[in-house]
């Protein structure tokens, strides 16, 4: 399957495809031209990148993912257990810094209020 296709049946440009092999996540094989061809599951593929993606993962991360995903319905082998765990635990401790973040900006914020209401008041 030639990358025009490949992006027709995915939905995925052509450029992003390009990537995700840039990256390790698809492969592709040279043509007798210099065309790239991609094996018949690569729509597949296209789409399990796709889900992890959507789920949070950086590309490093995604890599070793499809090297051991299942061809069925499941996403990934139980042996990638640990490896999602430490994604969801510092996807956590993202969350956990931002709504701090938040908390403080939002301090701040009212701070600035109460400075500017106290600043509006007659004398």
């Amino acid at each position: 399957m030639k990358i025009g296709e490949l992006s027709r049946v995915t939905g995925v440009s052509v450029r992003l495809l390009r990537y995700y092999e840039e990256q390790g996540l698809l492969t592709a094989h040279r043509t007798a031209g210099g065309q790239r061809a991609y094996a018949a599951d690569a729509p597949e593929v296209v789409r399990r990148i796709r889900v992890l993606l959507g789920a949070g993962l950086p590309t490093r991360v995604i890599r070793p993912i499809l090297e051991c995903a299942c061809g069925g319905a499941a996403e990934v082998e139980p042996c990638l257990g640990d490896l999602l765990r430490d994604q969801l635990d510092g996807i956590d401790a993202r969350i956990a810094e931002l709504l701090s973040a938040r908390a403080a900006l939002t301090g701040l914020l009212a701070e600035t209020e109460r400075e500017a209401a106290a600043a509006a008041l007659p004398v």
